[in-house]
């Protein structure tokens, strides 16, 4: 059971993955979730570099009460480092994640904190 459903997952991640290229200008915004942290890398694919990067790790939002607290203030983390380094817009790039939970709060964040996703 479990192999089928990882088998699904990568099938989606390679899926979503195939229409998405980040550029300098225009950088992927990649989510990443685990049980208990999310990550988010702003990519610029072209170069193969990631430049910028923030983690409910660092903000210090962790646990199950906090998981949905931690993704709002990690997409507002993440749009006000994006606009440090004068990066307007986005391409988002939700992985192998239904657009649910906390991947969609984080770009919901992300958007109202002024991020063009």
């Amino acid at each position: 059971m479990a192999s089928k459903i990882n088998k699904i997952k990568k099938l989606r991640k390679n899926r979503t993955r195939a229409k998405i290229f980040g550029t300098a200008e225009r950088p992927r915004f990649s989510v990443f979730r685990s049980n208990k942290f999310s990550y988010v890398q702003l990519i610029d694919d072209e170069k193969g570099r990631t430049i910028a990067s923030a983690s409910t790790k660092e903000i210090g939002k962790s646990g199950k009460q906090n998981k949905g607290l931690g993704a709002q203030t990690l997409g507002k983390t993440i749009a006000e480092r994006a606009l440090a380094k004068k990066i307007k817009s986005a391409v988002f790039d939700r992985g192998q994640y239904k657009y649910h939970g906390r991947v969609k709060s984080i770009a919901e964040s992300a958007r109202e904190a002024g991020l063009k996703i």
